[in-house]
């Protein structure tokens, strides 16, 4: 499904967001029976067949055990398919952002300006916990990086859904002071969109002219709209983004080839 589909003639900006790999530190991990190595190649080959990204964002849980060597594998995949794309990327309840910082390459990790658009990547996670914070510190600095250009259409990526989605088992995660994350957002008429990981779904609605959307995790997925947790039998997934300098924009989430993954569908958590 696409949104935001106004045709603008203005420049374009291509952007492709991946979210929640859950890679381990060694090759053939497994999610509920999902080999993660296997679904994020699954998702890169289907995204390099359809898609040329002029940047990358990965919106947290890049890692499933937090291991420094998760992280230098996941810059490898990322490599074999996109070698030269600009990569971002944000921590989420699973990382570790020391080991993050540790690998040789450095993703660009705070935010980033580009072909007239403003990227900002938040720390939602509090530490050890599933649910997510932004706290005073990074609503200071959302407010600071707004203020500072406040003419340029932005975007802002963290892990955490801001607004409930509809599954009662996920949505006691919601960030806890989203409340005052939307004060600082509507002080600023620049922002166009909002959008996360974490939830392992596609989800899109709008508030106030901003779009807030979540994008498919590249391995297992959740059911959505479910009361207790459950798994859904849609494919791993990506979402894209065209980006035009005059504020407008398209989104589209796509999925990899269908494909029987061995998946423990009666899983009651993770």
């Amino acid at each position: 499904m696409k949104f935001r589909a106004r045709v603008s003639s203005m420049n374009r900006f291509k952007l492709l967001q991946i979210t929640d790999c859950h890679l381990g530190s060694s090759p053939r991990q497994t999610l509920l029976g999902m080999d993660t190595d296997q679904s994020l190649h699954d998702v890169l080959l289907a995204a390099k067949a359809n898609e040329e990204p002029d940047m990358i964002v990965v919106s947290g849980d890049v890692s499933g055990d937090a291991g420094a060597l998760s992280y230098a594998r996941f810059l490898t995949i990322i490599d074999e398919y996109f070698p030269s794309v600009p990569l971002a990327w944000l921590p989420g309840n699973h990382d570790n952002p020391e080991h993050m910082l540790s690998v040789g390459q450095h993703p660009i990790e705070l935010s980033h300006c580009v072909e007239g658009w403003h990227f900002i990547f938040l720390d939602s996670r509090i530490p050890r916990q599933e649910g997510g914070r932004l706290g005073p510190n990074e609503l200071a600095r959302l407010e600071r990086e707004l203020s500072a250009h406040p003419t340029r259409p932005t975007a802002v990526f963290l892990h955490h859904q801001p607004v409930a989605v509809g599954c009662e088992w996920l949505d006691q995660y919601v960030v806890e002071d989203a409340e005052r994350f939307f004060e600082v957002l509507d002080r600023h008429s620049q922002v166009k969109l909002v959008s996360w990981g974490h939830v392992h779904q596609n989800f899109y609605c709008e508030r106030k002219g901003v779009a807030l959307m979540a994008t498919p995790s590249t391995c297992i997925q959740f059911l959505p709209n479910s009361d207790e947790f459950q798994l859904d039998t849609q494919m791993p997934g990506y979402r894209t983004y065209e980006l035009f300098d005059d504020g407008n924009f398209k989104t589209q989430v796509r999925r990899s080839e269908e494909k029987n993954y061995f998946i423990d569908m009666a899983a009651t958590g993770y």
